[in-house]
């Protein structure tokens, strides 16, 4: 059974899914997301599949324990799905092609869409975890898809402190670091018509790449058929400069950052809020693990290993050597 449980002390709900320890181990020689299996279509390019072992239910679970003032439960409202990047068991998203890629930013962008009419929803958070070192035991390429009946934290935080600078400044925050990264040049990694790749300023991973949109849009429903193919381009070149950056499968946890959705609190969120995907690689070097510690995860104090500029320089390199592999 699951739940939701308060969190006092951050002001924020933690997911309690015990189901999910019955998640079996897979077989090597068996997968459940190609085709044959039983369990997916014969013939598809990119789906969605309704997570098996789900943390979030539409029709949820009774909570196991009765809450108090303090400790406050609730239902595990939401969903959860598997958003399936291919059929081919192998693939890894720079393998795929552009127009590939683009029917995968438009399944987002329906499930978005979709998700979005249940006002019992809050949020709808698309990402990605890719390699061991994230703890992925399954390689068939695909990302995920958590719809939460609040806002999470750290997006809570992000909206925050852009609505405060918006109505301070009277601008939105990531636009003016998009103006600020173009300026400086050297942080950039790559750009197309409509996006902008940049390692930022501040960011606390040696290689935490940042995709920003270079119009004001909050979420995939708002870009034009241009934008979306842009944006695949911009994907598979970003992760294929990763690949390349020490010619191995390079880790990540790749989360796509939107507005709200169904939110009295931040319904003016479209002023402020800015769509854009950060990426945090855990590696600092071919074999070497940037470890969020102590620091990080105790007192959220990130402390970054590496020069930002001297990581652009690096990546930048990795993804002319990727482009260049592409033309040979």
């Amino acid at each position: 059974m699951s739940e939701l449980r308060w969190n006092p002390l951050l002001k924020t709900w933690t997911m309690v899914a015990s189901n999910r320890q019955a998640r079996p181990n897979m077989p090597k020689d068996w997968c459940p997301f190609c085709p044959g299996s039983g369990r997916v279509p014969e013939h598809y390019d990119v789906l969605k599949y309704d997570n098996d072992f789900p943390a979030l239910k539409l029709n949820p679970d009774k909570p196991d324990v009765e809450g108090s003032e303090l400790y406050r439960v609730a239902e595990n409202y939401g969903k959860c799905e598997v958003i399936l990047y291919s059929p081919e068991h192998t693939k890894t998203l720079p393998e795929l092609s552009v127009e590939h890629i683009y029917k995968l930013v438009n399944l987002w962008t329906e499930r978005f869409r979709e998700i979005s009419k249940d006002e019992k929803i809050k949020y709808i958070f698309e990402f990605e975890n890719r390699g061991e070192e994230v703890g992925v035991t399954m390689p068939h390429p695909h990302g995920q898809l958590y719809a939460y009946p609040f806002v999470p934290l750290k997006l809570k935080v992000e909206l925050d402190s852009c609505k405060e600078y918006y109505f301070e400044k009277g601008k939105c925050m990531i636009c003016q670091m998009n103006e600020e990264e173009t300026d400086f040049k050297e942080r950039i990694i790559y750009e197309n018509d409509s996006f902008l790749a940049y390692i930022p300023f501040f960011t606390d991973y040696p290689y935490g790449v940042f995709i920003v949109s270079k119009a004001h849009k909050g979420n995939f429903t708002e870009f034009t058929d241009k934008e979306k193919w842009d944006l695949a381009e911009m994907l598979k070149n970003i992760t294929g400069a990763f690949d390349s950056l020490f010619d191995r499968l390079f880790p990540y946890m790749m989360c796509i950052h939107q507005t709200p959705v169904n939110s009295e609190e931040y319904k003016d969120s479209e002023k402020y809020y800015h769509f854009h995907i950060e990426f945090y690689p855990p590696l600092r070097d071919k074999d070497k693990l940037k470890f969020y510690a102590s620091s990080e995860m105790g007192a959220w104090a990130a402390a970054n290993t590496m020069a930002v500029e001297e990581a652009a320089e690096n990546l930048r390199r990795a993804l002319e050597k990727f482009i260049g592999s592409k033309k040979e």
